[in-house]
């Protein structure tokens, strides 16, 4: 039914092209697996092939594993995503906003108000040892403390006076990163147990996801995965390829970030999403917990939709379910095809997209060819009729302040400086831009749409995350 051998060509190709550490692949379906395979070396001495049961860090991709842990809590009558966050932390406020009109779902789907802000790279720094590059330092040096708390990141949303909300909760979609470690401590207020382990005892040993842990510094995730656990490989910031085994530790971002797994565990997690809760058989969880993550409360449509620690997207009139994850040594992207279908693919070199991984994968199973692209910023060949509302400097704060400059020529053509990047902005609909390299104007850098008010953009959604007009 599957050419699996076409599919391993071009997965195969890929790697060469792309030249990362390694990339582990696998997908899953009612039938079992379809296909998994390692590519490349785990560590630089290329001593460790990688494979579907190597350990790699999930970064991100934790995140739908901390809202289900929520869904769960709440099909059982024990939260509820319409709780105001006040109800958990009472100290808990957003400048200008009244405390109680934020509430767990605004926090589940990014929707609170809270724009790119450092807590979360200030934590990175102050409590991962061995991290003393230059960047690091400087970062270091802005830190009002350790970070080291979920206290610490309630007091600077509400006190620091360093950021202003991007509207009233639920007007405006930007990630945040602070909103999901929130909700990490949650769960343990609802559940009466830890998240760490609410996951072990409710999601990771029912599944059989053995390799599959929540933890800070990487201990645990060495001790289980006994040898076949990835190094992490990064630039330095000469721009230099290097490898070490310093996991990423963030301590009040546990639910955020720190899942460690295996390609073969994940697609057990995502396959039983897709079969409203059931795998092999074993109803694992509530189907109520599955339809409240990823139900009919969310639309679906070409575009992804956020849902609860989920994007949410239709492609050749099937529904997917995604995420993507990066950290130190850390780049992931894993989903699932309503009807019995996941696929993951991890690799351990940080910033790097696995979306040309992934896609094909989800094609393989659609019947597309396997190049198929499902971006979903499509040019639409036509010159957008304000450029003078865009053109202007937005800036996130999430660590080092990053900058998209946008600027026109005398024809009314955009480009942008997109943190190193030189991009041209491609106009498709609304005010949706792809924006692309100049050197490779067929591979999309990122998806740019202009929040515009009274004839001007106050801010620029650069994928998922607001950047805000700098006032000039």
């Amino acid at each position: 039914m599957y050419d699996i051998k076409k599919l391993d060509d071009y997965l195969n190709r890929l790697f060469e092209l792309k030249k990362y550490p390694s990339v582990a692949i696998c997908i899953r379906g009612p039938e079992g697996i379809i296909f998994e395979k390692g590519y490349g070396y785990c560590d630089s001495e290329k001593q460790r092939p990688a494979g579907s049961n190597t350990v790699y860090g999930i970064a991100s991709m934790s995140k739908s594993m901390t809202t289900l842990a929520c869904a769960i809590l709440e099909a059982e009558g024990k939260l509820s995503f319409s709780d105001p966050v006040t109800k958990y932390f009472p100290k808990f406020s957003i400048p200008g906003t009244p405390a109680e009109s934020v509430t767990l779902r605004h926090l589940a789907m990014h929707t609170a108000g809270i724009p790119p802000i450092p807590p979360l790279e200030w934590s990175i720094v102050m409590n991962t040892p061995g991290r003393d590059t230059q960047s690091s330092e400087a970062l270091k040096a802005s830190a009002p403390n350790k970070m080291d708390k979920i206290e610490d990141i309630i007091d600077y949303i509400a006190h620091s006076g360093e950021y202003e909300p991007l509207g009233a909760p639920g007007e405006y979609m930007s990630y945040s990163n602070d909103a999901y470690a929130l909700l990490s401590y949650v769960v343990d207020q609802a559940a009466g147990i830890t998240l760490e382990k609410f996951l072990q005892e409710r999601i990771f040993k029912p599944l059989g996801m053995t390799r599959s842990v929540l933890d800070l510094d990487g201990k645990e995730a060495i001790a289980l995965a006994e040898g076949d656990i990835a190094d992490l490989f990064d630039l330095d910031d000469d721009g230099n390829l290097y490898s070490d085994q310093v996991w990423s530790v963030l301590p009040p971002y546990r639910g955020c970030a720190c899942v460690k797994s295996t390609a073969n565990d994940i697609t057990k997690y995502y396959q039983m999403l897709s079969q409203n809760g059931i795998f092999e058989g074993k109803q694992i969880i509530d189907p109520k917990a599955v339809e409240i993550l990823i139900g009919r409360e969310f639309p679906e449509t070409p575009y992804p939709f956020y849902c609860f620690g989920l994007n949410k997207r239709i492609k050749n009139d099937k529904v997917i379910c995604e995420h993507s994850g990066g950290l130190h040594g850390v780049s992931t992207q894993g989903g699932l095809i309503i009807g019995g279908y996941s696929m993951t693919a991890l690799c351990n070199q940080g910033d790097v997209s696995m979306e040309p991984f992934l896609w094909p994968c989800y094609n393989l199973v659609l019947g597309l060819p396997l190049d198929t692209s499902h971006a979903f910023a499509i040019p639409s060949g036509n010159k957008f009729s304000m450029p003078e509302a865009v053109t202007g400097t937005y800036i996130s704060r999430e660590a080092v302040p990053a900058y998209c400059i946008v600027t026109s020529d005398d024809e009314g053509n955009l480009f942008a400086r997109y943190y190193e990047d030189n991009l041209v902005l491609h106009h498709c609909e609304e005010t949706l831009f792809s924006a692309r390299t100049v050197d490779n104007p067929d591979e999309q850098r990122t998806t740019m749409r202009f929040l515009i008010r009274n004839g001007k953009a106050w801010g620029v959604r650069c994928y998922t995350r607001i950047f805000q007009r700098v006032n000039e």
